[in-house]
């Protein structure tokens, strides 16, 4: 167990100390478990969920179409036409990326939002910056909401056989969707405050021209297919991968016909962040490896002693805990690392895991706004900022993201406890 801890332990410190190698760092450490044999070679395969790797692609293959077809950038458009102002401009963007991102990844929807908010900003006489920090913290905060939302809820999803539906209706009782929106609410408040005084309007301009409709047909297909699959009992444990996987290779196909062009496809694969999907495939070896070193269970015990009987102070642990560490440290690690600790905190005391699971996804999500480099959304708006020209303090930042952040975390905290802990 003791090496097992140590290959663990430096694994993290090298990713959180080299975090353009961290995919090569995960599967440089997945190796060491094999070759040492702290993890047998029949379990190996068995420790990655591939049903998660699949999704993971297949979302962001069908996002890429998505975007290209200028979809996103009509519905801004069509968004901004109806508001008289520049506050509610900044409010109505990121109540769209927020919408976006309950179905798109959280970067993607970033990359597709924020040049219709400098467009924006632009007509009104403003700095973007405040706008595209609070389209990136909005993002950030609905990746929770849904199973496809986010990296994080496909990560929850596949750990607890979660499906679609799920995210809404869990046990019977209004699920962690609900939780996202009553934050998103308070949230909005918080964005209204801040934006109070910026009262630029804006001139009209000509609308997008969708360029196709079948990616919106893929995005609305994957949606329903996902929920009629919530009803089949006894499916393939890669039947949610399977069916996103599939409609991105229909649209690529699709796309490279109607190009005439093999770049229809190589395109779109090219957008997939396939650095994130091995990273994951590693982490999911190395976890299996401390799992099968008892490491996972011993740390389980350790944060089960320190609750004693109280699951109320193990939730508020693990809510707090994880937005004090997704504040620094990339979420997907974390949660993918998390989950079965939670799991064994949750054996070892003998309770139901899902209040558990739900604080550690709400947490994880929404602590990555708390800080500029908290979560890859903030990075990419930034990052966007400073290629045209604008220079980003950390305290514009945490101006908008602290408060931003407590307004999401406390009533989810809250709400999951009500509903599931008590």
């Amino acid at each position: 167990m003791i090496y097992a801890i140590l290959l663990f332990a430096a694994t993290y410190v090298l990713m959180l100390a080299l975090p353009k190698y961290r995919t090569y760092v995960a599967l440089v450490s997945a190796l060491c478990f094999i070759i040492s044999g702290m993890l047998p070679l029949d379990q190996v395969l068995g420790s990655v969920d591939f049903n998660v790797l699949l999704m993971i692609a297949g979302t962001m293959g069908i996002v890429s179409l998505f975007i290209e077809s200028k979809m996103p950038a009509l519905l801004a458009d069509i968004i901004i036409a109806k508001v008289p102002n520049a506050c509610w401009a900044t409010i109505a963007l990121s109540l769209f990326a927020g919408v976006i991102s309950a179905l798109v990844d959280n970067v993607a929807t970033v990359l597709m939002v924020a040049p219709v908010a400098l467009a924006v900003a632009k007509r009104a006489k403003m700095s973007p910056v405040s706008m595209i920090i609070a389209i990136a913290v909005s993002s950030n905060l609905q990746g929770a909401a849904t199973l496809v939302g986010d990296t994080t809820s496909i990560l929850l999803g596949g750990y607890a056989g979660m499906n679609f539906l799920d995210f809404f209706v869990y046990q019977g009782k209004p699920s962690i969707f609900f939780a996202v929106e009553l934050g998103a609410v308070l949230s909005l408040v918080i964005l209204y405050f801040l934006f109070r005084n910026e009262k630029g309007t804006l001139p009209e301009t000509e609308k997008t021209v969708v360029t196709d409709y079948v990616p919106t047909v893929l995005i609305v297909g994957m949606i329903a297919l996902l929920v009629v699959a919530s009803f089949i009992p006894n499916t393939p444990d890669i039947t949610n991968g399977t069916i996103c996987v599939t409609l991105f290779v229909i649209g690529g196909i699709y796309n490279s016909v109607r190009k005439k062009s093999l770049d229809g496809i190589v395109n779109p694969l090219k957008e997939i962040d396939f650095g994130t999907i091995f990273l994951l495939f590693g982490l999911f070896i190395v976890i299996g490896g401390i799992t099968e070193q008892g490491v996972i269970d011993a740390l389980a015990g350790i944060f089960a002693n320190i609750g004693g009987d109280s699951v109320f102070l193990i939730y508020t642990l693990i809510v707090w805990a994880s937005v004090l560490f997704s504040a620094f440290i990339d979420n997907i690690p974390y949660v993918a690392t998390m989950l079965p600790v939670v799991q064994g905190i949750a054996a070892a005391m003998g309770v139901d895991p899902t209040v558990l699971y739900f604080g550690l996804l709400s947490g994880a999500t929404l602590g990555g706004n708390m800080t500029p480099i908290g979560a890859s959304a903030n990075i990419t708006g930034i990052g966007i900022l400073r290629k045209n020209g604008y220079e980003v303090k950390n305290s514009d930042f945490f101006r908008i993201g602290i408060p931003f952040t407590l307004a999401a975390v406390i009533p989810a905290y809250i709400y999951i406890w009500v509903v599931y802990g008590m």
